[in-house]
């Protein structure tokens, strides 16, 4: 069955097909059809400027465009190097919206005129981006606030580019080969989710008092609070935080900086957010964190963060620890335990170059970036037939940034140590935790409960076996149903049998001549072969009515 596709988005099927078409006969369609082949040398010229065009391509068409992009960027397991590199610098800044518009749906969201609700408030942004802008503004009690405004109808926009999105991808996941190996449609659907829950300020208010609470034990780090009186799902008013990039940062306001204290404090709190919280900033790039006056480091735009469940975490604290130690093969192992296996899956190539990789980074003389470590994982299992999970490249993604803002803060240190010595102690916590008292009690209560059970049950078996009563019972399926069915099927065949006797009988009796006929044919004969047509008929029917008709019905929404 083909998708139809919708009259009204055939302006984003026009310019979905135009990037196909420009970008589908290059190094990337071959990476995303057979990852294991190199780029066409004969493209080579061409291939050269493909990432950064892309990246281009995908501002000019807009927030959702731009959006995907920032997410392809997190994938390493779909995208080459190249392209992971230009997408990560997609640049998220457009040109601001009128004030007039920031002042209507600022008082059409918190229902009161904007001079009543704010001491005074800025009319040129500080930041203006593809979904909304940031102002600066105070309350009425003096405190500075930075006011987020969402772009007037995007969530239409949106919403419209996001189903046309759908239909293209379940058009390629059922007639390309492609599709079917990658599946687009669940790409889109994860793509979906992000984006609805970066449209809803709400959502981001709730992610920053969160963050605020699990790094409360970290006094340099530094979280806005939401105002929620102030905060809707389209105006999001948080503390204003006042610093500088830390990529910004002039020689002179590096001597009075503590610098290292930062870096460390930065990576054991990340590391605390992915491995013991479960709860992360997904997207800690530069342009994210601030130093602020007072020599903090500020976390802003919480719109991207992600999740991580316990057994998640477990195996992303086993896999940091063998690549900082450099046990390859264990680390091989590892990620095969989180990944999907696919059809073509070369399981000793896989343990053989994931093993060498992380062993020739720990010992090939330079700095060990484990982030970067983590992504090559993630690319190599793809080449080797095996699809790593979405959180291992964006767990890959912050630890690179984390590594980069570190280096900035502090040229001299090396986040590879900080990483491992934190997860060794991140380890013991988790042991400890195992051993606390309340755990103690309760395998100890179980233990009791088994022991007091054990005697009875105990004897209960050597009574069965000294009494040859032991039964091994299997149950492999329904004999019941399996009966009814059979029975069915039996019955089918002898009317199918009945029928087609009535119809020879019939047709032999044609040419006996009786005095009454019907139609001018013998009366008996057409008596007994309109009986086998109405007859089957009715197999026929009630075969559709039992059969296809109950499939299609149970038939899963496509």
């Amino acid at each position: 069955m083909i998708l139809p596709l919708k009259t009204d988005h055939l302006k984003r099927y026009k310019d979905i097909a135009k990037l196909l078409m420009k970008y589908g006969r290059a190094d990337l369609a071959q990476f995303v059809s057979d990852p294991s082949l190199p780029p066409d040398e004969t493209q080579g010229e061409i291939a050269a400027g493909k990432p950064e065009q892309l990246a281009h391509d995908l501002e000019a068409l807009g927030p959702t465009f731009i959006k995907l992009g920032q997410l392809l960027s997190t994938r390493s397991d779909l995208l080459p190097p190249p392209y992971l590199e230009a997408l990560a610098r997609l640049q998220d800044q457009v040109a601001p919206f009128s004030f007039a518009l920031v002042e209507e749906i600022v008082s059409t969201e918190l229902g009161v005129r904007l001079s009543k609700a704010f001491l005074d408030f800025d009319s040129e942004p500080l930041a203006a981006a593809s979904l909304g802008q940031v102002h600066l503004a105070h309350l009425r009690d003096g405190r500075a606030v930075a006011v987020k405004v969402q772009r007037p109808d995007i969530q239409q926009g949106i919403l419209d580019d996001l189903d046309a999105f759908d239909e293209m991808a379940g058009l390629l996941d059922r007639h390309t080969e492609i599709g079917r190996k990658l599946s687009f449609r669940s790409l889109v659907e994860e793509f979906r989710r992000a984006l609805l829950r970066e449209l809803d300020y709400r959502r981001e208010a709730v992610n920053l008092v969160t963050l605020g609470k699990n790094l409360e034990d970290y006094p340099r780090l530094v979280v806005p609070k939401p105002v929620d009186d102030y905060t809707t799902s389209r105006v999001l008013t948080m503390e204003y935080v006042k610093g500088t990039k830390v990529t910004e940062l002039s020689p002179l306001a590096r001597i009075d900086l503590d610098g290292r204290a930062l870096a460390q404090d930065l990576c054991k709190a990340y590391l605390d957010q992915i491995l013991v919280d479960g709860f992360f900033h997904a997207d800690p790039h530069p342009g994210n964190l601030l130093v602020t006056e007072d020599g903090r480091l500020a976390l802003l735009d919480l719109g991207m963060v992600a999740r991580l469940d316990p057994k998640m975490q477990e195996h992303l604290l086993k896999l940091l620890l063998t690549i900082t130690e450099g046990r390859g093969v264990e680390a091989a192992q590892i990620t095969l335990q989180m990944s999907t296996r696919l059809e073509g899956y070369d399981e000793e190539r896989y343990r053989r170059e994931i093993a060498e990789m992380v062993m020739s980074a720990q010992h090939g003389g330079e700095p060990v970036k484990v982030g970067r470590i983590i992504i090559g994982l993630a690319r190599q299992a793809v080449e080797t037939g095996v699809r790593p999970p979405p959180e291992l490249t964006i767990l890959g993604k912050a630890l690179l940034h984390l590594d980069e803002v570190a280096r900035c803060l502090d040229p001299e240190i090396d986040p590879n140590d900080t990483v491992r010595r934190e997860s060794q102690s991140i380890l013991r916590r988790h042991m400890l935790k195992r051993f606390s008292p309340a755990s103690v009690s309760a395998s100890a209560l179980e233990l009791y409960e088994l022991m007091q059970q054990m005697p009875s049950r105990l004897n209960a078996v050597l009574d069965t076996l000294a009494g040859n009563k032991l039964e091994l019972k299997v149950n492999a399926f329904d004999e019941s149903r399996l009966m009814s069915n059979l029975q069915k099927i039996a019955n089918r065949i002898a009317s199918g049998l009945v029928l087609a006797a009535l119809i020879m009988g019939a047709a032999l009796m044609m040419q006996v001549r009786t005095k009454s006929t019907i139609f001018g044919y013998p009366a008996l004969a057409m008596v007994l072969f309109l009986m086998a047509v109405a007859c089957g008929f009715v197999l026929i029917l009630s075969i559709w009515l039992n059969d296809d008709w109950r499939v299609w019905r149970n038939r899963p929404p496509r």
